[in-house]
């Protein structure tokens, strides 16, 4: 058995205040509000820090984050445990969503659902995660996302679902 504490690692995270996002976010349309973020001009979402994603490209209907694995998102058995990858696939597709959106709208992902193809682990090397919309409807909007690493090769892949609102 492995003595507690000896191996521990440690990670720290940072982020900046999202109040700041989300007052944009309700007053900027959904691609000038993505493009801010991606570029440094809004804070990036504290969950994008807290699991090392990014938002790398942006543009109407479509939504690109990348990752790079580590071992603080591993699971028990030793990879990449399917929250991180399944919350991955939900921001790409829920933020292609979004960057249809006129100003005073937002966007919730309402269901998921995930295919995973292949495990992920840290020898993976950095992974890619591309939504893009199926249907913008008024309400509802559908999108799918999948998850590739630099190669092109396919560990999972996702389809969603969008509520459509007013923001407040």
């Amino acid at each position: 058995m492995v003595e507690r504490g000896r191996n521990e690692r440690r990670q720290d995270v940072r982020w900046e205040d999202p109040a700041v996002s989300v007052e944009a976010a309700g007053r900027l349309a959904g691609l000038p509000f993505l493009e801010a973020i991606r570029d440094g001009g809004l804070p990036a979402p504290p969950v994008s820090r807290l699991l090392g994603f990014t938002l790398v490209d942006v543009e109407p209907g479509r939504a690109v984050f990348e990752c790079e694995p580590a071992e603080a998102h591993y699971n028990p058995t030793g990879s990449v445990h399917g929250g991180v990858i399944s919350t991955l696939l939900d921001s790409a597709l829920s933020c292609a969503v979004h960057s249809t959106l006129a100003a005073g709208t937002g966007s919730t992902t309402v269901e998921i659902k995930v295919n995973f193809v292949r495990p992920v682990v840290i020898g993976t090397g950095r992974l890619r995660a591309e939504g893009r919309v199926i249907h913008a409807g008024g309400r509802l909007a559908t999108a799918e996302a999948r998850l590739t690493d630099q190669a092109g090769k396919l560990y999972a892949h996702a389809v969603g679902t969008c509520l459509v609102f007013t923001a407040r």
